[in-house]
């Protein structure tokens, strides 16, 4: 029997607010053109069709078209859902989709009863076996779990599976569906923490006793063994992925259960990349023109903040969508106190540091020096004040924070006056 593995399809997620409906629906046609092609016996998708719990109808209705044509073509889809799903809003109609071939297994309680698809050679019938996401703390008492992890609810579902599959005929196959995080499988920056409800990651070994085990929630398509799988995203969501080659896995599944697998890549719609470097550097190194058509990230390394970055780059690498400032500069080593460092400086020299300090590159203006210099001398005129009425034995008045600060909210101090030697 033939195999496609695929996962994490996250439909209605964009990317750096850069819209992917459009990639998406040309992965959708290249999965359906597979079927075709390589003439796959079923379809695994292990979970996060859509990006939110309730998704957006645009990507409602690409869902909605994508199982038509697979219904049309009469070629059976077991259906998870993950930890981005909404298990009760994709469940709803499972019953009568599944008339139609399009099997949605969402409800944990329903993790030992398979879709079995009999094998069109006469060699007995698979048994899949769909394990929706689990999130510990909601089907602990569901599954009878013994411990409150997700190793825990995981095994009590697989402990259901075995059970089924230990009253099926001798030598039926078995494959397994499930959403979680496999210890020794390498995440990326754009998978969902699951965390919450206990140590995420739970061991291969949960799922010993089946032949193929379709994996999905992390993004880059990997195996853990022959039998266990990650197929990843179609599509790349963060940066972190830029070095993954996405892709599905076409399984064939042997009469024995032997497992031979073979990796299908995904078209790209637009490759991603990161450059690093001054600004001036990145926009004149004539080596940079290959990344023109590139989603980029960018790093800018220069000392001060230029102006204007994103745009200027944008003139010359028109799909850069994130921009990342880390200064590369020397600091001096200096070991003194910060008291011995401040000694014999005035409040005002204190504060210009300041500037200099939180803005790199870019000490205090002119202009600026004299707003700090009006912020300290407002301060100390309402400390005089406040002095003669405690002479005078009149109630204590709160001092007014001076409001003068340089330009952009004095840079990091929130518009208030620097902390000096003559406040209180």
């Amino acid at each position: 029997m033939r195999l496609l593995h695929t996962s994490d399809w996250h439909l209605g997620r964009s990317f750096h607010r850069v819209s992917l409906l459009d990639a998406q629906r040309a992965f959708l046609d290249h999965l359906v053109a597979t079927v075709e092609e390589r003439a796959v016996d079923a379809v695994l998708v292990a979970g996060d069709i859509y990006d939110r719990a309730v998704p957006s109808l645009a990507a409602v209705e690409m869902f909605d078209h994508a199982l038509h044509r697979l219904a049309e073509l009469a070629v059976p889809t077991v259906m998870i859902s993950g930890n981005h799903d909404s298990a009760r809003r994709l469940g709803v109609g499972s019953a009568l989709m599944g008339r139609a071939g399009v099997h949605l297994r969402t409800d944990p309680a329903e993790c030992g009863t398979p879709v079995l698809l009999p094998d069109g050679e006469g060699r007995g019938e698979v048994a899949v076996y769909g394990v929706p996401y689990l999130e510990p703390s909601l089907v602990r008492q569901t599954l009878g779990a013994e411990g409150g992890g997700h190793t825990a609810v995981l095994r009590a579902a697989m402990d259901r599976v075995r059970a089924d599959l230990a009253t099926r005929p001798a030598g039926t196959r078995s494959v397994v569906l499930a959403h979680a995080f496999v210890t020794g499988a390498e995440g990326s920056d754009s998978e969902r923490d699951i965390t919450v409800g206990g140590v995420a990651s739970v061991p291969a070994s949960v799922f010993d006793g089946v032949d193929y085990v379709a994996l999905g929630h992390l993004h880059n398509c990997q195996a853990l063994s022959e039998r266990v799988r990650y197929s990843g995203t179609p599509l790349a969501y963060s940066f972190s992925e830029a070095g993954h080659p996405k892709s599905m896995w076409l399984i064939d599944l042997g009469p024995g259960g032997e497992v031979a697998a073979e990796r299908l890549p995904c078209p790209v719609p637009r490759p991603l990349a990161r450059l690093r470097g001054t600004l001036e550097e990145l926009l004149e190194n004539p080596a940079h023109e290959r990344y023109a058509d590139c989603w980029l990230e960018v790093t800018l390394t220069d000392a001060a903040r230029p102006h204007d970055p994103m745009a200027r780059l944008q003139r010359r690498f028109p799909h850069t969508v994130s921009l990342v400032f880390e200064p590369e500069r020397e600091e001096a080593d200096d070991a003194r106190s910060y008291a011995v460092r401040l000694r014999n400086r005035t409040d005002q020299q204190i504060a210009e540091d300041f500037v200099g300090h939180v803005r790199p590159g870019r000490a205090a203006a002119p202009e600026e020096r004299e707003m700090l210099g009006q912020a300290l001398e407002a301060v100390r005129a309402s400390e005089g004040e406040q002095d003669e009425r405690d002479e005078r034995g009149e109630p204590v008045a709160v001092p007014r924070t001076a409001t003068a600060a340089p330009p952009g909210g004095g840079a990091g101090t929130g518009g208030r006056a620097v902390g000096t030697g003559v406040a209180r």
